[in-house]
Protein backbone atom coordinates (compact mmCIF):
# COMPACT_ATOMS: atom_id res chain seq x y z
CA UNK A 1 0.00 0.00 0.00
CA UNK A 2 1.50 3.32 -1.12
CA UNK A 3 0.08 6.70 1.14
CA UNK A 4 -0.30 9.71 -1.02
CA UNK A 5 -2.01 11.81 1.05
CA UNK A 6 -2.59 12.11 5.05
CA UNK A 7 -5.92 14.36 6.38
CA UNK A 8 -7.09 15.23 9.83
CA UNK A 9 -10.35 16.20 10.73
CA UNK A 10 -13.93 15.41 12.25
CA UNK A 11 -14.55 12.29 10.92
CA UNK A 12 -18.34 12.57 9.67
CA UNK A 13 -17.27 15.63 7.70
CA UNK A 14 -14.47 13.31 6.41
CA UNK A 15 -16.55 10.36 5.56
CA UNK A 16 -19.03 12.82 4.07
CA UNK A 17 -16.72 14.14 1.71
CA UNK A 18 -14.93 11.23 0.86
CA UNK A 19 -16.69 9.63 -2.56
CA UNK A 20 -16.25 13.40 -4.31
CA UNK A 21 -12.63 13.79 -2.84
CA UNK A 22 -11.25 10.16 -3.98
CA UNK A 23 -13.39 11.03 -7.54
CA UNK A 24 -11.45 14.21 -8.13
CA UNK A 25 -8.22 12.26 -6.91
CA UNK A 26 -8.51 8.94 -9.23
CA UNK A 27 -9.29 11.07 -12.10
CA UNK A 28 -6.98 13.31 -12.25
CA UNK A 29 -4.17 10.57 -11.02
CA UNK A 30 -5.17 8.82 -14.00
CA UNK A 31 -4.58 11.80 -16.06
CA UNK A 32 -1.67 12.28 -14.99
CA UNK A 33 -0.10 8.87 -14.63
CA UNK A 34 -0.90 8.40 -18.42
CA UNK A 35 0.31 11.77 -19.72
CA UNK A 36 3.92 10.99 -17.75
CA UNK A 37 4.12 7.49 -19.19
CA UNK A 38 3.89 9.41 -22.87
CA UNK A 39 6.56 12.02 -21.67
CA UNK A 40 8.85 9.59 -20.78
CA UNK A 41 8.76 7.41 -24.02
CA UNK A 42 8.96 10.74 -26.03
CA UNK A 43 12.00 11.94 -25.09
CA UNK A 44 12.95 15.65 -26.66
CA UNK A 45 9.27 16.38 -28.27
CA UNK A 46 6.77 18.03 -25.90
CA UNK A 47 3.74 16.52 -24.67
CA UNK A 48 0.65 18.77 -25.38
CA UNK A 49 -3.28 17.85 -24.29
CA UNK A 50 -5.85 18.67 -26.72
CA UNK A 51 -9.41 20.18 -25.74
CA UNK A 52 -10.70 16.28 -25.77
CA UNK A 53 -11.36 16.73 -21.85
CA UNK A 54 -14.62 16.42 -19.80
CA UNK A 55 -16.99 18.89 -19.88
CA UNK A 56 -16.86 20.67 -16.66
CA UNK A 57 -13.43 19.93 -16.00
CA UNK A 58 -10.81 21.12 -18.85
CA UNK A 59 -8.79 23.22 -15.75
CA UNK A 60 -8.73 20.10 -13.91
CA UNK A 61 -7.94 18.03 -17.07
CA UNK A 62 -5.13 20.57 -18.15
CA UNK A 63 -3.88 20.98 -14.67
CA UNK A 64 -3.16 16.94 -14.41
CA UNK A 65 -1.21 16.96 -17.49
CA UNK A 66 1.06 19.38 -16.06
CA UNK A 67 1.42 17.46 -13.15
CA UNK A 68 2.76 14.62 -15.57
CA UNK A 69 5.25 16.60 -17.82
CA UNK A 70 3.09 17.75 -20.18
CA UNK A 71 2.09 20.96 -22.03
CA UNK A 72 -1.38 22.61 -22.58
CA UNK A 73 -2.57 23.18 -25.99
CA UNK A 74 -5.57 25.53 -26.17
CA UNK A 75 -7.86 25.97 -23.46
CA UNK A 76 -10.22 27.73 -25.66
CA UNK A 77 -11.06 29.47 -28.73
CA UNK A 78 -9.34 32.62 -27.35
CA UNK A 79 -6.31 30.70 -26.67
CA UNK A 80 -4.99 30.64 -30.26
CA UNK A 81 -6.07 30.15 -33.93
CA UNK A 82 -6.12 26.76 -35.07
CA UNK A 83 -7.27 26.49 -38.47
CA UNK A 84 -8.98 23.21 -39.18
CA UNK A 85 -10.48 20.97 -42.06
CA UNK A 86 -13.43 22.32 -41.52
CA UNK A 87 -12.38 26.02 -41.69
CA UNK A 88 -10.83 25.99 -45.00
CA UNK A 89 -13.83 23.62 -46.51
CA UNK A 90 -15.76 27.00 -45.06
CA UNK A 91 -13.86 29.29 -46.28
CA UNK A 92 -13.68 28.06 -49.75
CA UNK A 93 -17.49 28.42 -50.22
CA UNK A 94 -16.92 32.19 -49.22
CA UNK A 95 -14.70 32.11 -52.43
CA UNK A 96 -11.14 32.86 -49.95
CA UNK A 97 -8.09 30.93 -50.42
CA UNK A 98 -6.05 29.40 -48.02
CA UNK A 99 -3.77 32.41 -48.05
CA UNK A 100 -6.19 34.76 -47.66
CA UNK A 101 -7.64 32.81 -44.51
CA UNK A 102 -4.24 33.20 -43.12
CA UNK A 103 -3.74 36.68 -43.92
CA UNK A 104 -8.23 37.39 -42.42
CA UNK A 105 -6.60 35.50 -39.39
CA UNK A 106 -3.87 37.33 -38.87
CA UNK A 107 -5.06 40.66 -39.06
CA UNK A 108 -8.02 40.00 -36.53
CA UNK A 109 -5.84 38.11 -33.95
CA UNK A 110 -4.11 39.76 -31.62
CA UNK A 111 -0.62 40.44 -32.16
CA UNK A 112 0.42 38.02 -29.45
CA UNK A 113 -1.76 35.33 -30.64
CA UNK A 114 0.02 32.37 -32.73
CA UNK A 115 -1.83 30.66 -35.76
CA UNK A 116 -1.81 27.07 -36.69
CA UNK A 117 -3.18 25.15 -39.30
CA UNK A 118 -3.78 21.62 -39.34
CA UNK A 119 -2.50 20.00 -42.78
CA UNK A 120 -3.50 16.02 -43.76
CA UNK A 121 -1.51 16.14 -47.24
CA UNK A 122 1.72 17.07 -48.88
CA UNK A 123 -0.50 19.58 -51.83
CA UNK A 124 -2.01 21.08 -48.65
CA UNK A 125 1.39 21.57 -47.10
CA UNK A 126 3.08 23.07 -50.28
CA UNK A 127 0.06 25.80 -50.03
CA UNK A 128 0.86 27.08 -46.53
CA UNK A 129 4.50 26.59 -46.12
CA UNK A 130 5.01 30.48 -47.18
CA UNK A 131 2.18 31.94 -44.92
CA UNK A 132 2.54 33.23 -42.03
CA UNK A 133 1.71 31.10 -39.95
CA UNK A 134 3.04 30.20 -36.60
CA UNK A 135 3.05 26.34 -36.37
CA UNK A 136 1.74 23.34 -38.87
CA UNK A 137 0.05 20.50 -37.44
CA UNK A 138 1.19 17.61 -39.57
CA UNK A 139 -2.61 15.74 -39.02
CA UNK A 140 -3.02 11.80 -39.59
CA UNK A 141 -0.07 11.58 -41.71
CA UNK A 142 2.12 8.33 -41.86
CA UNK A 143 5.44 7.89 -40.53
CA UNK A 144 7.02 8.65 -44.61
CA UNK A 145 4.60 11.61 -45.13
CA UNK A 146 5.44 13.23 -41.78
CA UNK A 147 9.62 13.09 -42.62
CA UNK A 148 8.38 14.16 -46.12
CA UNK A 149 6.42 17.22 -44.89
CA UNK A 150 9.79 17.64 -42.34
CA UNK A 151 11.93 18.44 -44.85
CA UNK A 152 9.85 20.46 -46.59
CA UNK A 153 9.07 22.82 -43.92
CA UNK A 154 13.00 22.89 -43.64
CA UNK A 155 12.82 24.83 -39.86
CA UNK A 156 10.46 27.96 -41.24
CA UNK A 157 7.90 26.52 -39.05
CA UNK A 158 6.74 24.68 -35.84
CA UNK A 159 6.03 20.87 -36.64
CA UNK A 160 3.13 20.04 -34.30
CA UNK A 161 2.19 15.75 -35.07
CA UNK A 162 -1.52 14.63 -34.08
CA UNK A 163 -3.94 12.38 -34.88
CA UNK A 164 -4.23 8.82 -33.07
CA UNK A 165 -0.86 8.59 -31.28
CA UNK A 166 -0.83 5.94 -29.02
CA UNK A 167 2.74 4.53 -27.20
CA UNK A 168 3.84 2.18 -29.89
CA UNK A 169 3.42 5.21 -32.68
CA UNK A 170 4.88 7.89 -30.25
CA UNK A 171 8.02 5.28 -29.93
CA UNK A 172 8.38 5.85 -34.07
CA UNK A 173 7.95 9.83 -33.83
CA UNK A 174 11.12 10.02 -31.35
CA UNK A 175 12.89 8.70 -34.07
CA UNK A 176 11.81 10.97 -36.59
CA UNK A 177 14.02 14.70 -36.55
CA UNK A 178 11.76 18.15 -36.69
CA UNK A 179 8.90 17.00 -34.98
CA UNK A 180 8.59 19.71 -32.09
CA UNK A 181 5.07 18.75 -30.76
CA UNK A 182 3.12 15.57 -30.61
CA UNK A 183 -0.62 16.49 -29.18
CA UNK A 184 -2.63 13.67 -27.69
CA UNK A 185 -6.63 13.49 -27.08
CA UNK A 186 -5.82 9.84 -25.59
CA UNK A 187 -4.07 11.75 -22.34
CA UNK A 188 -7.46 13.25 -21.21
CA UNK A 189 -10.49 11.38 -23.12
CA UNK A 190 -9.08 7.69 -22.18
CA UNK A 191 -7.07 7.99 -18.80
CA UNK A 192 -8.74 5.43 -16.18
CA UNK A 193 -8.86 6.86 -12.93
CA UNK A 194 -6.83 5.30 -10.64
CA UNK A 195 -7.74 2.99 -7.84
CA UNK A 196 -7.76 4.79 -4.36
CA UNK A 197 -9.36 4.14 -1.12
CA UNK A 198 -9.45 6.25 1.85
CA UNK A 199 -8.24 4.12 5.55
CA UNK A 200 -8.92 5.65 8.83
Amino acid sequence: MTIIAEIQGEKNSILSGERIALNFLQRMSGVASLTKEYVDIADKIAITDTRKTIPGWRNLDKYSVKCGGGYNHRRNLGDGVLIKDNHIVAAKTQGLSIKELINRSRRNAPHTIKIEIEVDNLNLLEQVINTNVDIIMLDNMNDSEIIESIKRINGKKLVEVSGNVDKKRLKNLNLISGIDIVSIGKITHSAIALDLSLKF
